[in-house]
């Protein structure tokens, strides 16, 4: 991804030097899934999946002092540029679809443990949204630990992650978060994680808009940053991540969705870059 002459975010806070490494019960991506899917089946919405997993990651932990390192600071000045992309596409694109002004959200980078919003987090939980304070909160060494965690990594597929977070800032300020979390608490368990896939393969197709739209005003795209993307959205799929864990998948479980809906809204976003074309609400959720 050539990031090359661009600008860097004024919203980001940096918290690193305020906690220390946390080693936790459990680990990476695994972990946070294995306890968001039994929130979810215990009947919590994604507001409980996430304070679940803060709190269980909590606890059991030991610290150690933090010292950036080269690749740390080299993550961060990319970190903060694709933050800097996903706010001037979005400030466009809401300018130019009439839905008002975009007000950017803030990133927090943090180091083994966080206060956030939401609650307590640890780097375990992965990065995350939090609608109640407007934060996309990243422990950079998630970046590092994703080719050993997932067998996916690059650049791209760092800046697909990022992109995905922010693309949950967006269902918020258009009011899809908070309508989807109060039908959640009104529907059965099985309904309510079918309503968090439709809202993780939008943030993916959201995702992907701000790919197609940053390429197109930054020519950010180099050959095989696509394919990056694509291969880590192919290994967050809840089937493929429950067959590893599990060595099988409990599809009534699912709470972001099978492999190939995945790849195949964030492909949709990147080839079109039509903000109007990931409604993933309106049609059968077999069809997804």
């Amino acid at each position: 991804m050539r990031i090359d002459g661009r600008r860097r975010s004024n919203n980001i806070e940096d918290r690193r030097g305020l906690s220390g490494k946390s080693i936790g019960i459990g680990g990476g991506i695994l972990g946070a899934v294995i306890i968001g899917i039994f929130t979810l089946l215990s009947g919590g919405d994604l507001g409980d999946v996430a304070r679940n997993v803060m709190s269980n990651q909590s606890q059991g932990t030991a610290t150690s002092e933090y010292v950036e390192t080269t690749e740390d600071k080299q993550l961060a000045d990319f970190a903060s540029v694709v933050l800097a992309g996903t706010e001037d596409v979005w400030t466009k694109i809401f300018h130019e679809q009439g839905w008002g002004q975009y007000e950017a959200p803030k990133m927090v980078l943090f180091h083994g443990a966080v206060q956030s919003g939401c609650g307590n987090a640890t780097s375990q939980t992965g990065p995350f949204y939090c609608s109640a304070d407007k934060t996309v909160y990243i422990d950079l060494d998630f970046f590092k630990d994703m080719q050993k965690d997932i067998g996916g990594g690059g650049d791209f597929a760092y800046a697909y992650v990022i992109a995905h977070e922010v693309g949950h800032h967006v269902q918020n300020l258009l009011g899809i978060l908070p309508k989807a979390h109060q039908q959640m608490n009104n529907v059965s368990e099985t309904e309510a994680n079918r309503i968090s896939v439709r809202l993780e393969l939008q943030a993916d197709y959201f995702a992907g808009v701000w790919a197609h739209t940053d390429n197109k005003m930054f020519k950010s795209i180099e050959p095989g940053d696509i394919e990056e993307a694509l291969d880590v959205a192919s290994k967050i799929g809840d089937d493929y991540l429950q067959k590893k864990a599990y060595g099988r998948e409990m599809p009534d479980s699912f709470n972001h969705g099978r492999s190939e809906w995945r790849v195949r809204w964030l492909t949709k976003g990147i080839q079109t870059g039509d903000p109007n074309g990931g409604d993933t609400f309106s049609i059968p959720y077999s069809d997804l």
